[in-house]
């Protein structure tokens, strides 16, 4: 006799939510770097007696190799009422191998995902699948590259050649330099981020990628990037800022337009600085100087970069949607001018650096946050938030200037100081990047974006705001907080880095490994046109605040809501290129 369907929802209900109250353990489900921070954090529904311990075990073993002690039961009231959270701290264990964290607690043994410790650990096992990711977005279909070749632009019978680029995510096959310019104050950095990020990495770690068989994959996708943007240099030397699909199967059906919310297109086209024309001149002029090109050569690239930067020292705020320059334009206008200052040594970038430099330094205001406007407006970014520091760092390359130096140095401090001093405000086992936002006419501090916006409809997971500000922790960090050994800088500074990749790997609430392919725990795999789609080594949107509060309190996480799931399953261009960026902060080459 079968059960009334009734008892079996009864029945369902009471495992579910006996599950859900077993203690659970979360962990990078990756892998630790040996010189580094490595913390796990136990979740329970009731203090532990005593002083509760952990230990660290070789897979699947049963003899422990390290043991200490948990840390002070913490709470986050606004994620998981009732809910008590330990960390487990081994950063002291170094010994490479694969192992489990486990805990004992009421007679019970419970047991981490298994993850390696291992020298440069994330680097070495994700940097291949990463290449192989961006590889696998190559907007390099036969029905792609047969639009592409004659792409039209909104507004005008013309046609132009823009066959290349990356796919912006596994949803969604348009391209972009950057989305959300109508709203000012958001603009992601987009595939000319993506294809800085590779050069970075490549420059800094060549002999590593050498002996993992990879610099050459790598260089090969930045300059099959660089060659798109070329291609989208206009003869009026401003960048085509989108092709946009219109989520159409028919790839005739794309167009190079400007965009504003729920899919309205304009003719507001082309790239401000903040718009990816900034960084699109940054990494161009940074690729110039390699002894490889792709279908351009070298000295195309820097005189592509130079055209640009001509332009938008006239135009810029032609194409800024509400005619005024802000902390993106600074910022990204900074890398564009650093870039080109360190290829040419020319005084005109060393001067536009400098003035860039010293407005970011004006935006900083006692509290440590930056100002975003000319006004009042907190900066934060939903992608971004590590890269005024990425640029001043790179800047800070090149500057010799002591008193120029110091200022800029200042800033970092500053900026790093807020950082760990907002994120450690309140209990936050998991150590997650908090941020402070103007919501309702007043400064408040919170875990994720506010969904009431500027854009008015765009929030999604932080994934790439989460590698942006482990990047900038890093970098900024060997400048402002250095230290012999480890990652080269403070402990705080480094643990800090550590909690934001190990969040995106795992160390969640959901126990979600947001790299695809990698883990215990993957989102679905999306479907897109053209064959794209979900790749390993992509990198979802993530974990949000809770759906339906404008100030983005609470949390949330699904992997099904009616069509808009993509929130947090979908891939994007720009988280994979955060992780990388922040996994390369923690290697040093051995060249």
């Amino acid at each position: 006799m079968k059960p009334p369907v009734i008892l079996l929802a009864i029945l369902y209900a009471f495992l579910s939510v006996n599950c859900l109250a077993q203690p659970a353990i979360y962990v990078n489900q990756i892998g630790f770097d040996t010189k580094g921070p490595k913390m796990a954090v136990i979740g329970t529904d009731k203090k532990l007696a005593g002083k509760p311990t952990f230990s660290i075990i070789n897979a699947g073993a049963i003899n422990a190799r390290f043991t200490g002690l948990l840390s002070a039961p913490q709470s986050i009231a606004e994620w998981t009422p009732g809910k008590i959270y330990y960390r487990a701290d081994f950063s002291s264990f170094k010994t490479p191998g694969k192992y489990q964290v486990k805990v004992t607690i009421a007679g019970k043994a419970i047991y981490s995902y298994p993850f390696i410790i291992e020298e440069d650990a994330l680097a070495k096992h994700t940097i291949s699948s990463i290449i192989h990711y961006y590889n696998k977005q190559r907007a390099n279909t036969p029905q792609e590259l047969a639009a592409d070749e004659h792409m039209h632009i909104k507004g005008s019978d013309k046609t132009v050649d823009m066959r290349g680029g990356w796919c912006d995510a596994s949803g969604d096959v348009s391209k972009y330099f950057s989305h959300l310019a109508y709203a000012n104050f958001m603009s992601p950095q987009q595939t000319p981020l993506v294809v800085w990020s590779m050069v970075n990495t490549s420059e800094a770690i060549p002999g590593l990628l050498k002996k993992w068989n990879i610099k050459d994959s790598l260089d090969n996708e930045a300059l099959y990037g660089a060659d798109y943007m070329m291609r989208a240099l206009s003869k009026d030397d401003y960048f085509y800022m989108i092709i946009f699909s219109y989520f159409n199967k028919d790839p005739n059906a794309r167009q190079i337009v400007g965009l504003r919310a729920n899919s309205v297109t304009t003719d507001e086209y082309q790239c401000a600085f903040r718009e990816g024309g900034g960084m699109a001149i940054a990494a161009l002029a940074r690729i110039s100087q390699w002894k490889k090109h792709g279908e351009f050569t070298s000295q195309q690239y820097l005189n592509g970069a130079k055209r640009a930067f001509a332009h938008l020292l006239i135009n810029n705020t032609r194409y800024d949607d509400d005619g005024k320059e802000n902390i993106i334009d600074d910022y990204c206008a900074l890398m564009a001018a650093t870039e080109l200052w360190i290829a040419t040594d020319s005084s005109l970038y060393r001067d536009e650096a400098r003035k860039r430099a010293q407005n970011l330094t004006k935006r900083m205001t006692p509290a440590g946050y930056f100002i975003a406007n000319d006004a009042n407006r907190p900066y934060w970014h939903a992608s971004d938030a590590g890269l005024p520091v990425v640029s001043l760092s790179r800047y800070l390359a090149k500057e010799k200037d002591a008193q120029l130096r110091a200022a800029a140095l200042n800033t970092i401090k500053k900026t790093l100081d807020y950082n760990l001093a907002v994120t450690n405000r309140v209990s936050n086992p998991f150590g997650y990047a908090r941020q402070s936002f103007a919501y309702n006419g007043a400064v408040k501090d919170g875990f994720f974006i506010p969904h009431d916006n500027e854009t008015g409809w765009w929030w999604q997971g932080e994934d790439a705001r989460l590698g942006s500000l482990a990047t900038a922790a890093l970098l900024g960090g060997k400048l402002v907080y250095p230290q012999k050994g480890g990652w080269g800088v403070k402990a705080p500074v480094a643990a800090f880095a550590s909690q934001q990749v190990a969040w995106i790997l795992g160390c969640n609430p959901y126990a979600m490994c947001f790299m695809y392919g990698f883990g215990k725990n993957n989102v679905p795999y999306m479907h897109s046109n053209f064959g794209h789609g979900s790749e390993r080594g992509g990198v979802s949107n993530g974990i949000t605040g809770k759906e339906g509060n404008g100030d983005g309190s609470g949390i949330d996480f699904k992997t099904e809501d009616k069509g808009d799931e993509w929130r947090w399953t979908e891939q994007w261009i720009p988280h994979a290129a955060w992780f990388l960026q922040a996994i390369t902060a923690m290697v040093q080459d051995k060249k």
